[in-house]
């Protein structure tokens, strides 16, 4: 069984924290923000969306920048992904 989104949305799953700053210093799980880099894991087919055409701009296996708190986040088979609308989606990382 696989995560299928339906129009304008994306799934991502989260890339971990580094768990040592670029000087050395280890950090704690408390000390770690919560991670705003994800990869796209399933996208949706696009379509009209609130009487708008959206054309889907992202792929399975892009790298993307989301806000803090944008979407839905589920438990699917032991891993945690998140859902949201591809406009929540700020930046793609090449």
């Amino acid at each position: 069984m696989n995560i299928k989104p339906l129009a304008d949305r994306v799934v991502i799953k989260m890339v971990e924290a580094e768990e040592t700053t670029a000087s050395g210093i280890i950090l704690t799980g408390s000390a770690k923000e919560k991670p705003q880099m994800a990869e796209v894991v399933a996208v949706g087919p696009g379509g009209i969306v609130d009487g708008k055409e959206v054309v889907m701009e992202l792929k399975v296996g892009d790298k993307v920048i989301t806000s803090k708190y944008a979407g839905t986040e589920v438990k699917f088979d032991g891993v945690e992904y998140t859902i949201l609308k591809q406009s929540d989606v700020l930046a793609k990382v090449e």
